[in-house]
């Protein structure tokens, strides 16, 4: 997706300037995604729901900086700078590895979020022994191919390919190093969104978030893989919708 940033600073990205909205929905890409994935997610939500995403660094405009490949780390920093923005109307969205740090996240905020959404991503508690980030470049794109989550384009340009590998490798230590803290719960609800044929996640483990929530859960499972959004954006937006502005 095309980076279309209006504004924003280092670490969150605002799609839209001067905006009065009152909901606001904060989003985590996936490991080797960046804030721009979450574009289409604020045009369709916008005017009523404001849209911000979290840049991690070592991509895009922020390259030039060291990766972090430690989600505690990351969580620690992303926190500290989502405090400014925190309100009782901000929820957190994450997919795949975004869903674990947006938990992390959510755990170390002063004020609980509305929500927390975690798409494509197991419960914390539930572990597997994964090692993607240890093969070579090789092995790395085939995994990429398999989840279909990147661009044709960008999978058949052999030099932009090779210079993405390097965020893309540091996101799956983050996320295959990560361990959760045994009775880790957030002070919100939870929504989990799945796809039905997601290798990366079992009903099971979808329906195991609820344990990390002194709330309630809810799961939606869609038609799909790993990258179930992409194919069904608009149940997805309905069901952020009807939690975002209930009644609306």
């Amino acid at each position: 997706m095309t980076d279309t940033t209006i504004s924003g600073d280092q670490w969150i990205r605002r799609f839209r300037s001067g905006t009065d909205a009152t909901d606001r929905l904060v989003c985590f890409p996936h490991a080797g995604g960046s804030a721009s994935f979450y574009f289409p997610v604020s045009q369709a939500l916008s005017p009523g729901i404001e849209v911000m995403a979290v840049q991690y660094p070592g991509r895009q405009d922020r390259r030039s900086e060291p990766f972090i490949d430690d989600i505690d780390e990351l969580a620690d920093l992303v926190a500290d700078e989502l405090r400014p923005w925190q309100n009782s109307r901000t929820a957190l969205f994450g997919h795949s590895m975004g869903a674990v740090l947006a938990f992390e996240v959510a755990q170390r905020l002063d004020t609980p979020p509305m929500a927390l959404f975690a798409s494509g991503r197991r419960a914390p508690s539930r572990y597997r022994e994964e090692r993607v980030h240890l093969q070579d470049d090789e092995g790395l794109i085939a995994e990429m191919r398999e989840l279909s989550g990147t661009a044709p384009w960008v999978l058949g340009d052999e030099e932009l390919l090779r210079l993405i590998l390097p965020a893309v490798r540091s996101d799956y230590r983050a996320i295959e190093t990560y361990r959760c803290a045994p009775g880790a719960t957030v002070d919100c609800p939870i929504v989990v969104l799945t796809g039905d044929a997601d290798p990366k996640v079992t009903l099971e483990e979808a329906e195991a978030w609820s344990e990390h929530t002194s709330v309630e859960a809810q799961v939606h499972v869609f038609p799909g893989g790993h990258f179930y959004l992409a194919e069904q954006q608009d149940e997805v937006l309905r069901v952020l919708t009807a939690h975002l502005r209930p009644g609306v």
